[in-house]
């Protein structure tokens, strides 16, 4: 059952950081990112580790995902592809 799980979990940080990649709307990128470090805690509470899992909830899915929103905020939602 746990080997399961882990490949469940593997599955959903994969599709999140495809998410995160292909998606040119940036709220939705940080969405995903956001969804990738909610998959790393799943895989660490598997693994037995819940104090590095807490940790990564904390600031892996939290905090980032709020510094990654503000961003956001401040830049705006669509990526801007003139300056390349």
């Amino acid at each position: 059952m746990t080997g399961l799980l882990a490949i469940l979990f593997f599955a959903w940080m994969i599709g999140a950081a495809l998410l995160a990649i292909r998606q040119p709307d940036l709220l939705q990128s940080a969405l995903g990112l956001s969804l990738l470090s909610l998959g790393a805690v799943g895989q660490f509470f598997l693994l037995h580790a819940p104090d590095v899992a807490l940790t990564e909830a904390a600031i892996g899915a939290a905090a980032s995902s709020f510094v990654m929103l503000m961003g956001v905020r401040q830049l705006g939602r669509t990526e801007r592809k003139d300056l390349q």
